[in-house]
This record gives C-alpha cells, structure tokens and sequence, in this order.
C-alpha cells in the first residue's frame, strides 16, 4: 500500500498535468483564432519582447520556452516566414544565431497579450 505522502505527490503531479493541458489548450485555441498565433509562437514573441535587446540567442531561448532546439529552429522558421521574427548571425561568434523580434512581431505580440492574459484568468484555478 502507498504511503500517505507518496499517494498525495501523485495526486498533486496529475492535478499539475490537467491544469497544464486545460489552460495549453485554451491559449492554444483563442490565439489561433484570433490572432493566428500557437501558444509556444506567443510564448518565443513575448520572451523576445521582454528581453532587454529585443533579440536572444537561439540556445538561450530553448531553455527559456522549453523547447529542444530543432523544435524551435522550426517554430522560429514559420515566425520568419510571417514577418515575427528575423534570424540574425552573432558578429562575434559566427556560430551563434540570434532570433529578433520585428515591428510587426512586436504588434501581433502586443495585440495578442490581452487574450493570453484573459485566457490565463479564465482557466488558471490555482
């Protein structure tokens, strides 16, 4: 029989799980309505958005959405392709790519905010 601790650990990690899946697929289906964003597209703009220079180097950016780094080349391809996002090569190191948010990421980021924050409202019960 489990003990009492591990019993409660286990309810609180699927409790973690369907809040996360509950709110993932609210954002995932109010931003692409309405702003023709995926939750992890909104997620790279806002952190590009925040961040001081506005670009970020592509590792530092798969730590911070929590993205392997092919998953995000391509998601970074597909804002390249609308105009978000720009890529750019580090005039220090050859090796290393930037990804900058652009004016027009910096609008649809802007826009899609108040529908990310409502979502988050409407069905984070924490």
């Amino acid at each position: 029989m489990a003990a009492p601790a591990d019993t409660e650990l286990a309810h609180a990690w699927s409790e973690t799980l369907r809040r996360h899946a509950r709110v993932s697929c609210a954002l995932e289906r109010e931003l692409q309505a309405a702003h023709g964003l995926g939750a992890s597209e909104f997620e790279v703009l806002e952190w590009l958005a925040q961040h001081p220079k506005h670009d970020c180097r592509m590792q530092e950016l798969s730590e911070g959405v929590h993205l392997s780094q092919s998953a995000l080349s391509r998601l970074v391809g597909r804002l390249e392709a609308d105009g978000l996002v720009v890529r750019k090569t580090c005039q220090f190191d050859r090796r290393g790519i930037y990804a900058c948010i652009t004016p027009e990421g910096r609008a649809r980021y802007e826009a899609a905010r108040p529908t990310q924050r409502a979502v988050l409202a409407a069905t984070w019960d924490g």
